[in-house]
């Protein structure tokens, strides 16, 4: 199918053809692969595969879909030298991943009526969706936003959204020292104002599961992850703040 050859358990090679310089390379289980439209998204990873510089593979995620440049899930690395820069090529943001934070309820303890009244809780205090924001709550004052965009999670600590712990267990403390508010367009600033705490669109999402079955056990027993437990996953990023300040750094290069 598609010319794949699985090399491994849940992942297949695209071979290099043309003028790619690497192989494309495909994360996903057969039975997502059966359910994947992937006519297009991997004509991007061939497509990713022809960038200078670009190092061993053309990478696609299980959430692979058609995109911008690169497939939406699609990840490449490139030599430091002589590759390119591409902050376009998925679309771009700051910091936009993944979160994994554990509940420590068993989700077996959790009613029916308690999991949709959960569910409504977080339709109506977490606004998702193109182009929508914050509701319900008064916009920062441009200090906050200073102090937000410099300090990072700990300002989220400050204001009673999380515990000094928590930046124990974020990459750089959820912050990288260097932050220079007075760099960033009004433009960009306008965007953000309104956006912290929602969602977004495209495939960012708020996920509440079980943890069901663990793989890689060291690994779970350091993130205190055990089978039974409660779990929220989300997926977001800086919305439109990140995206106008990309934008301004790209016209900056095209200008130059």
């Amino acid at each position: 199918m598609y010319n794949l050859k699985q090399i491994a358990p849940a992942t297949y090679r695209l071979p290099k053809t043309g003028n790619m310089h690497v192989p494309g390379l495909l994360i996903a289980t057969e039975a997502l692969l059966q359910e994947m439209d992937l006519q297009r998204p991997l004509e991007q990873v061939r497509n990713v595969a022809h960038l200078p510089g670009i190092i061993e593979h053309s990478i696609a995620m299980p959430d692979i879909h058609w995109g911008y440049g690169f497939p939406i899930g699609g990840v490449a690395a490139t030599d430091a030298k002589n590759g390119v820069i591409s902050p376009g090529g998925v679309g771009y943001d700051i910091n936009c991943g993944v979160r994994l934070a554990l509940i420590p309820i068993l989700f077996s303890e959790i009613t029916e009526q308690k999991k949709e009244e959960l569910i409504n809780a977080i339709y109506a205090l977490v606004p998702s969706g193109v182009g929508q924001g914050q509701r319900g709550r008064k916009s920062l004052t441009f200090t906050d936003y200073q102090t937000l965009i410099t300090k990072g999670a700990q300002w989220s600590i400050e204001q009673g959204l999380g515990f000094p712990e928590d930046l124990e267990h974020t990459e750089s403390h959820g912050c990288i020292a260097g932050a220079d508010l007075s760099t960033v367009s009004s433009h960009a600033k306008d965007r953000g104002a309104n956006q912290l705490g929602t969602i977004g669109s495209g495939n960012h999402f708020v996920e509440i599961g079980q943890i069901d079955h663990i793989l890689l056990k060291d690994i779970a027993t350091a993130w205190n992850i055990e089978e039974g437990l409660t779990y929220a996953l989300i997926h977001s990023g800086s919305r439109g703040f990140g995206h106008q300040i990309c934008q301004d750094t790209l016209n900056t290069f095209i200008k130059k």
